[in-house]
């Protein structure tokens, strides 16, 4: 039975996911065909194709990489597109050279794309994240009228400050309240544990209330080698603690949102940040680490994991409209500057960035599956010990005889 759960939370979190990914990527479909553009793939996936059909001159795509998805518009950037595909630079659409006409028809050619207007341009790029914001907005307002969703947030109130850890050499007490971290403002238990992993080993200035006055103390956070997470050993205060899913914060749909995109921008503005991108770099999860978390929400809530769902719906929009090529809001920044000058970016800069960008942004991927992957086994190696140990020591007290 265990293993039919397994199953069927695999099958819904492959679903959640791809569901995600279909809104965004049919947002810029629709806009696409709506204003007359060239459509020549709509994939889930990135990569060469698993399963693929031509219907109407749109081929539809399962792609083998499975983190993300795209549309093929040729007519905005076509080589972040050939990149997205897998192809190489002297194939077309269905293996054809460019610039030749493709296997079901003719169709312009990629070397001369139809003038578009600018405005249309950035319609089609924002159309994709605005899709995800309408989901993630509608699962707000779905959750906020479940009645057995769980709603609240732990408050940074101390309950407990483990013996020799950095917290307790630096003089944290118990029934300290916690208001700051480095210089930034926290208000619950998950801000002040964000602000630990965003320091990294550095020692820094931690603001407490205590006795009503303000007492700062010097704490250098550490390292859990297994996990990679940093830590101060103290835990918050039983009447503080509240649902355990940090991405459901109140009830209030507006408040989801606002926690949402609030720590979306608390990362980027740490990745910005020279004394914090380190630290920051190495804390952020890629796609594997993603899978689990929405794995470990299908087996836990499902009320919880569509509340994951909403927070990576906020997350794919809001990194989409980052103005990066490949990603929408290079294609924004490109459209923006063709409106504002009266003439196109040249298309070596526009075809060269957008490849450069692409070809880094799968390395990328690369890297953090390679990471997340390295990181979980050496999690669930530990468990296993663990769970060794405890048998051995459950095996070795039951053999035991009572004393005479």
């Amino acid at each position: 039975m265990e293993t039919v759960y397994t199953v069927l939370a695999i099958v819904a979190c492959i679903l959640l996911f791809s569901f995600a990914i279909f809104i965004h990527e049919f947002g810029h479909f629709l806009a696409a065909r709506r204003l007359g553009m060239r459509v020549d793939v709509f994939s889930i996936g990135f990569g060469p194709a698993i399963w693929k059909r031509n219907i109407n001159g749109v081929e539809y795509r399962i792609s083998w990489i499975p983190f993300g998805g795209y549309v093929a518009l040729p007519d905005l950037d076509p080589e972040g597109t050939k990149a997205l595909e897998g192809r190489t630079d002297g194939e077309g659409k269905h293996g054809a050279p460019d610039g030749a006409a493709p296997a079901d028809g003719p169709g312009p050619s990629p070397e001369a794309p139809p003038e578009i207007a600018p405005w249309k341009k950035i319609v089609v790029a924002f159309t994709g994240p605005f899709g995800n914001i309408v989901l993630a907005v509608a699962l707000a307002l779905l959750l906020a009228a479940i009645p057995g969703a769980q709603f609240g947030e732990m408050g940074t109130e101390v309950g407990e400050v483990l013996p020799d850890g950095p917290a307790a050499t630096a003089g944290m007490l118990a029934g300290d309240k916690v208001l700051s971290v480095n210089g930034h403002a926290v208000r619950t238990w998950t801000d002040m544990k964000t602000e630990v992993q965003l320091v990294g080993g550095a020692s820094v200035p931690f603001v407490v209330e205590r006795g009503g006055s303000s007492v700062t103390l010097s704490i250098a956070p550490e390292r859990d080698e297994v996990t990679g997470v940093w830590f101060i050993l103290a835990g918050p205060a039983t009447n503080c603690i509240s649902h355990a899913a940090a991405w459901m914060p109140a009830r209030n749909p507006l408040r989801q949102l606002e926690w949402d995109a609030m720590s979306v921008v608390r990362v980027l503005q740490a990745l910005t940040t020279p004394r914090e991108a380190k630290a920051a770099a190495k804390a952020i999860g890629g796609p594997v680490m993603i899978a689990e978390g929405l794995y470990n929400q299908v087996r836990h809530n499902v009320w919880d994991a569509l509340g994951f769902l909403r927070f990576l719906c906020i997350n794919l929009a809001m990194l989409n409209l980052l103005p990066i090529p490949v990603l929408d809001g290079g294609l924004i920044l490109f459209a923006l500057y063709e409106l504002l000058s009266r003439r196109r970016a040249p298309k070596w800069m526009v075809d060269g960035l957008s490849k450069l960008f692409m070809y880094l942004f799968l390395g990328l991927m690369a890297f953090l599956v390679f990471r997340d992957i390295r990181r979980s086994a050496r999690i669930h190696s530990a468990i296993h010990e663990m769970e060794k140990d405890a048998a051995a020591e459950k095996a070795v007290g039951g053999t035991e005889k009572p004393a005479p």
